[in-house]
C-alpha cells in the first residue's frame, strides 16, 4: 500500500515532468510559428524524399506538392500546439491537486505527443518517407528522444493513480 508520503512524491514528479513536456512543446510550437522557414525546409525534404537514396520502388511515396507539404507542415504546428496547451492546463491541474483531471489531461496530452513524434515522425517521416536514409533532414534520434521522455512520463503520471485494493471472495 502507497504511503500519503510516497504518493506525494509521485504526483510532484508527474506535475513537474508533465510540465517539463509542456514546455518543450510549446517551445517547439512558438518555434515554428515564429521561425515557420526553418522547420518548413525540414518537412518539405522529408517529403519530397529528395535526400534519400532515390530508390525506384520507394520514390512514388514521395509528395513534391509544396501546398501539400506546407499544410502538413501547418498541421504538425496545430497538433504541436493543442499539445503544448492539453499539457498546460494538465500541469496546472497537478499543481491544484486534482489528480484525476489531471491524470486525464496529461494522459491526453502525452499521447498526443507520443502520436507525433512516434507515428508521424518516427513511423510516416522514418519508414513511410524513408527519412533514415537522409544524411541532411533526418530527425528520427531526436523524435525518438521525446516519444522515450513522454512514455516515461505517462508511466510516472500513471503510478501515481491511488491503487484500490480488491479481496477475492
Amino acid at each position: 500500500m502507497a504511503t500519503s508520503t510516497s504518493r506525494g512524491a509521485l504526483s510532484l514528479a508527474a506535475t513537474l515532468l508533465t510540465a517539463t513536456i509542456a514546455l518543450y512543446m510549446a517551445l517547439v510550437a512558438f518555434g515554428n510559428i515564429t521561425d515557420f522557414g526553418t522547420n518548413q525546409q525540414f518537412v518539405r525534404h522529408v517529403l519530397a524524399m529528395d535526400t534519400t537514396f532515390k530508390d525506384e520502388d520507394l520514390m512514388w511515396r514521395a509528395i513534391t506538392s509544396q501546398g501539400l507539404q506546407d499544410a502538413a507542415y501547418v498541421g504538425i504546428i496545430v497538433w504541436e500546439t493543442v499539445a503544448a496547451l492539453v499539457l498546460i492546463y494538465g500541469s496546472w491541474l497537478w499543481a491544484r491537486r486534482d489528480d484525476l483531471r489531471a491524470r486525464r489531461m496529461s494522459t491526453y496530452g502525452l499521447l498526443m505527443v507520443m502520436l507525433l513524434f512516434g507515428a508521424g515522425f518516427i513511423a510516416i517521416g522514418g519508414e513511410w518517407f524513408s527519412m533514415w536514409q537522409s544524411k541532411s533532414w533526418n530527425g528520427l534520434d531526436a523524435a525518438t528522444r521525446i516519444f522515450l521522455f513522454s512514455g516515461v512520463v505517462l508511466i510516472v503520471n500513471q503510478l501515481s493513480a491511488p491503487r484500490t485494493e480488491t479481496s477475492a471472495t
